[in-house]
């Protein structure tokens, strides 16, 4: 189980065509994630990428296809709702080459604010 340091977590899915997709994993690794690890509130960032997905199910065993799933997903370990509504979170939401080289190619875009529900604690 990761080590989950908050009760909330913002994931943001995204997808980018193939022409751009090393300067979107290159910004997004060196820049933009970096950038809101260090954001006060923001408790730790990891990266995603959607996987094939079998599983066993209600006796079965069977592949679980989402239409229009994103391929990448950063998940944002955050001390409260209002850190995405911070200045310094808009200052690192729009710092460096990703608003200008990488966001314009994002296509598919979904961000989702999730409250731990168990364990409590």
């Amino acid at each position: 189980m990761a080590d989950l340091k908050s009760r909330y977590l913002f994931i943001a899915s995204m997808d980018i065509d193939a022409e751009h997709e090393a300067l979107f994993n290159d910004v997004y690794n060196t820049e933009h994630c970096p950038l809101l690890d260090q954001t006060p509130g923001v408790l730790g960032v990891t990266r995603y990428e959607t996987q094939r997905l079998v599983m066993a199910m209600g006796g079965q065993v069977q592949e679980i296809e989402i239409p229009g799933m994103q391929k990448h997903h950063a998940v944002y370990q955050i001390e409260s709702p209002d850190v995405l509504t911070s200045s310094e979170w808009a200052d690192a939401v729009d710092a460096g080459r990703w608003p200008e080289h990488v966001r314009p190619y994002t296509t598919n875009r979904r961000h989702v604010l999730m409250k731990l529900t168990y364990p409590e604690n």
